[in-house]
């Protein structure tokens, strides 16, 4: 075979331009490409890591900034609270006053009209008295046929309310 024989002629030529070649692309890529990835690599890293940082400042600061709010959160809670029972107090005091208010007008009526029931409850049975008196005569006068006198007839009606 002739391809065989003639390799031992041109094999010394090919591994020379295989060496050069891959010398060049070593050169090319090694010291040309290699060096801008890997600095694009350090910078990726870098801005990585700076983010990272700046992340974890803004959540500790976010944090603190919670905190605070949650102290002025409480506070105001417990102000409005506070105020809140004041108004209750003050509402109360207010309530119980109106409500004594209204009880002294209550017992000074229901006493005006526990007088008016007395006096119309002795207006009443003062004229109650005064009819039995008159019914007592004029029963007596039509069953017996005798005239009794006012006082005698009053004395007897009382007598009978006393005991009745």
């Amino acid at each position: 075979m002739p391809q065989i024989e003639q390799l031992a002629d041109t094999y010394s030529s090919q591994i020379f331009w295989l060496l050069v070649f891959f010398g060049m692309t070593f050169l090319v890529v090694g010291l040309g490409m290699v060096p801008k990835v890997m600095d694009t690599v350090a910078a990726r890293d870098g801005q990585i890591a700076a983010d990272l940082a700046a992340a974890s400042a803004a959540r500790e600061q976010a944090d603190a900034e919670e905190e605070a709010w949650r102290v002025r959160e409480n506070a105001n809670r417990a102000a409005a609270q506070e105020t809140v029972a004041k108004a209750k107090a003050a509402a109360a005091a207010a309530s119980e006053k109106k409500l004594a208010q209204a009880q002294v007008q209550i017992d000074a009526r229901l006493a005006e009209a526990e007088s008016a029931i007395a006096a119309a409850r002795g207006s009443a049975l003062a004229e109650i008295e005064d009819v039995a008196v008159e019914a007592a005569q004029d029963i007596v006068q039509r069953l017996a046929g005798m005239k009794v006198a006012k006082p005698a007839a009053r004395s007897a009606v009382k007598e009978a309310l006393v005991h009745g």
